[in-house]
């Protein structure tokens, strides 16, 4: 068995580049008189790059570390003084204003993806192996009394007093799915407190960035190719919106010749066949991006697509699925430039059948 944690997403600037998860990310500025701050701190499971440019760069970039590192202390599902592990243990309990938001939106996706999203996943999470490398595939017997867990119905959430109970013994939810992007959107918040004006965040994958860069230009971000880590899909040029991906490669084990990836299905209980094998999410909202990238790879290409029809507002999507396609969401297919590796693309539409094409032609 082995575990392959790399990174999601590339951020390729003039004078910036933020490495893969697993190494430390390294930022400086080369060109330009604008000051500029940035620091790498590993927390949440991940290697994370935060960067400022302006005035106050310093302070923002300190405030954005002990941001994470509270979010961290809070969010966590394994150390034993964070809220989440004392939710667990306890089977419910009062909860903080980050964790009541969080919970209010969790149950939101959930409810919009028709359970795609589920927080109360981490039981099944935990018998498979991927919340401590410990990886087995579980009997059928086992993921069957396991899977009345996973359901975010069962979970009584209180919004007037921060409570939150849980309806069957045995449950515990993991935040997870959405801590990233709930936490590169407060580092954008603390950023602009601080006036700054362009800025960018890598945790671990999870991309957001902060206005343009120093230059005038917008950010330029590179999605991985899943079937080869090492190079990327396509560049996406961007500013203000979070780029966050989801894919099987994240973390993936081997057991008598068969691959099982990470991102399970809460309505069977094992790692999600959709056909796709990554999802990248762009939206102004980090929390919103974050949640979705998981859910529209469980969905599948068919119903992510619709569901985008629906949300187009909210978001966009590149999906790649399991043959090499590359589709964009034509609010972004113009941003978008496909690498020459990439043999086939098609653009998303809101009312029309798929229309294939070749970007950038």
């Amino acid at each position: 068995m082995k575990k392959k944690i790399t990174a999601i997403l590339m951020v390729i600037l003039i004078g910036i580049m933020a490495a893969g998860c697993g190494q430390q990310q390294k930022t400086e500025q080369t060109e330009g008189t604008e000051e500029s701050a940035s620091q790498d701190i590993f927390a949440m499971d991940t290697y994370m790059s935060v960067t400022a440019y302006g005035a106050d760069a310093e302070s923002a970039v300190s405030d954005a570390i002990a941001e994470i590192e509270r979010l961290d202390a809070l969010l966590s599902t394994g150390e034993t003084d964070s809220e989440i592990y004392k939710l667990n243990q306890n089977g419910g309990g009062s909860i903080s204003e980050d964790t009541s938001y969080l919970l209010e939106r969790a149950l939101e996706i959930w409810k919009s993806t028709d359970g795609c999203f589920e927080i109360g996943i981490y039981p099944l999470m935990q018998e498979w192996g991927f919340t401590d490398g410990n990886y087995k595939v579980p009997d059928k017997e086992t993921l069957q009394k396991l899977l009345p867990l996973a359901d975010s119905s069962k979970i009584d959430f209180n919004e007037k007093d921060q409570t939150v109970s849980f309806e069957q013994d045995g449950m515990e939810i993991d935040f997870g799915g959405i801590a990233k992007g709930y936490t590169s959107g407060r580092i954008m918040d603390i950023f602009r407190e601080h006036g700054i004006t362009s800025g960018m965040v890598s945790l671990g994958g999870n991309v957001q960035v902060l206005g343009i860069k120093t230059d005038g230009s917008k950010w330029r971000v590179a999605v991985q190719n899943p079937e080869d880590t090492e190079n990327y899909l396509g560049v996406l040029e961007t500013q203000d919106r979070a780029v966050i991906t989801s894919g099987g490669y994240e973390r993936y084990f081997e057991q008598d010749g068969k691959t099982y990836q990470h991102i399970l299905d809460p309505k069977t209980g094992y790692p999600a066949d959709s056909g796709l094998t990554s999802v990248t999410i762009v939206s102004a909202d980090g929390t919103l991006a974050d949640g979705l990238s998981t859910s529209l790879f469980v969905m599948g290409k068919e119903k992510a697509v619709a569901y985008w029809r629906a949300h187009s507002e909210e978001f966009d999507a590149i999906l790649v699925e399991k043959d090499g396609t590359v589709s964009v969401t034509e609010n972004i297919a113009d941003q978008f430039t496909p690498d020459d590796a990439v043999k086939k693309t098609e653009i998303i539409t809101k009312h029309s059948s798929r229309t294939h094409v070749r970007l950038g032609a």
